[in-house]
């Protein structure tokens, strides 16, 4: 259950924002943490847990990502690039490790380039299902024969055959109620399936070099999340954590931030920056650079350092 505070004094937070609870521990007690133009980020005294409280009202809807969002996933450089081979080389790597075959669902597949990459490389191996919130995109995944569901997780029917694996790519930061999603998540798997989180790491180089200029602290990010929340939320909810895994890594961003002092950041720079980067990855002359570059990924990933962390979580062979 997820429930935001109902009680407010003379500095309630206006009719555009939503007070929440920890969306971890669901406790009320929380000290400032990092405060970011309109945005006010706090830290849960009981369990560390850091998150945005008030939450934009259109963030915590979702129907931000179904109006000016959708502008962003489906701009020809996110596209481009979510449909690169390269793209999703990282999760798919992970997700192969803990499910090679089956019926899977990815929760949050906006222009469905994970689906894609997933069947383009192994066409027989699963059953595919994406959904979201965000109407457009969807209709670019379905010309791409990526089969959708629509509307809200949350309140979606998804019939009576359980899946093996649920996917959870950069979303969960995103929700005013992620232990919601991952109740829903943990109903919707067979016993023995896994169910993959990726979040941005509140531990990572960039956090640590840049703070609060961080280009992922802003108002689409309500959670933010280490390792050991995550895996709070994972237990939680019943999920028992197979592993945790820390990937990507990004120095341009790090290098943009800490020239820019902390600016809002465009949706249009950042898809400039993702075309840049898989761009980089798919030159063959780059390849010293490539093998530099992953070397370090590797050794920041080892270190708990790296841009993301992904827990995979499994559903215990009794749970029902």
């Amino acid at each position: 259950m997820c429930r935001s505070l109902t009680t407010q004094s003379k500095t309630e937070p206006p009719a555009e924002s939503l007070a929440r609870a920890c969306p971890v521990c669901l406790r009320a007690n929380a000290e400032p943490f990092w405060h970011k133009g309109e945005l006010r980020i706090v830290r849960c005294l009981a369990c560390d847990m850091v998150y945005v409280n008030p939450a934009p009202a259109g963030m915590a809807s979702g129907d931000f990502y179904n109006t000016e969002g959708a502008a962003y996933y489906l701009s020809p450089a996110k596209l481009a690039s979510d449909y690169a081979p390269v793209r999703y080389a990282r999760e798919l790597r992970l997700f192969r490790e803990f499910c090679s075959r089956g019926r899977v669902l990815d929760a949050g597949c906006g222009s469905g380039g994970f689906l894609f990459q997933l069947r383009q490389r192994w066409p027989h191996a699963y059953e595919l299902l994406g959904t979201d919130v965000s109407g457009a995109p969807l209709d670019y995944a379905e010309s791409r024969g990526v089969a959708v569901a629509r509307g809200s997780f949350l309140e979606q029917h998804f019939g009576d055959c359980p899946f093996d694996a649920i996917t959870l790519w950069a979303v969960v930061e995103h929700l005013a109620c992620p232990r919601a999603f991952l109740e829903k998540a943990h109903a919707l798997l067979k016993p023995g399936g896994v169910c993959f989180v990726l979040v941005p790491n509140l531990r990572s180089l960039a956090v640590r070099l840049l703070g609060v200029k961080y280009r992922y602290v802003y108002s689409q990010h309500l959670n933010y999340f280490t390792a050991t929340t995550l895996k709070q939320l994972g237990e939680t909810v019943g999920f028992e954590i197979v592993t945790t895994r820390f990937t990507h890594f990004n120095p341009l961003v790090i290098w943009q931030d800490g020239r820019g002092g902390g600016r809002e950041v465009s949706n249009a720079e950042r898809g400039a920056l993702l075309q840049q980067t898989t761009a980089y990855k798919q030159r063959w002359w780059l390849a010293p650079a490539r093998w530099a570059y992953g070397l370090t990924e590797r050794t920041l990933g080892a270190l708990g350092l790296a841009d993301n962390v992904v827990a995979v979580l499994r559903k215990g062979q009794g749970a029902i």
